[in-house]
């Protein structure tokens, strides 16, 4: 039997862990409305977010191991090998084995993927300020920091 809610328990004043009102709600929608704006963006490259993310994992690093790309990532193998092999379809990466390894795949942007780093961040720029846009420089870096400390709480 649950117990009987006190007053101060009651749904007004646990309003702000309920969705719509909850912190958790809101950032899973800010994540999907993130998500729809910059798929509506790459669609016309023929590109989803989850190649986005690899591109940027390369733009950074070149020949990164695939596990190296799905930890940075915290995606599962098998998804990230699906998006990997259609990458590869459309001759943004190769994968090549790693010479002192062979149990480790390498992956490297070809010259498509190396030209796509200057088209698709200026695209993620303006996104960025679209949702931004009204928030200080201070309060830029401080929600920042707030997502960062939230993430690593969770981890």
């Amino acid at each position: 039997m649950l117990p009987v809610s006190a007053p101060q328990n009651s749904l007004e004043s646990r309003r702000e862990v309920l969705a719509p009102h909850s912190v958790g709600y809101r950032i899973k929608l800010l994540g999907q409305l993130l998500g729809r704006k910059f798929q509506e963006r790459l669609e016309p490259f023929g590109l989803t977010p989850s190649h986005w993310v690899v591109l940027c994992c390369l733009w950074e690093e070149d020949g990164l191991a695939t596990s190296s790309i799905g930890e940075k990532l915290q995606q599962v193998g098998g998804t990230l090998t699906g998006v990997l092999d259609r990458m590869e379809e459309r001759d943004l990466i190769r994968r090549e084995r790693d010479p002192h390894d062979r149990r480790i795949w390498r992956i490297w942007l070809t010259e498509t993927g190396n030209q796509l780093q200057n088209v698709l961040p200026p695209i993620a720029l303006e996104i960025r300020e679209q949702t931004l846009q009204g928030f200080s420089q201070n309060e830029r870096r401080l929600f920042s920091q707030l997502l960062d400390q939230a993430i690593a709480n969770l981890s």
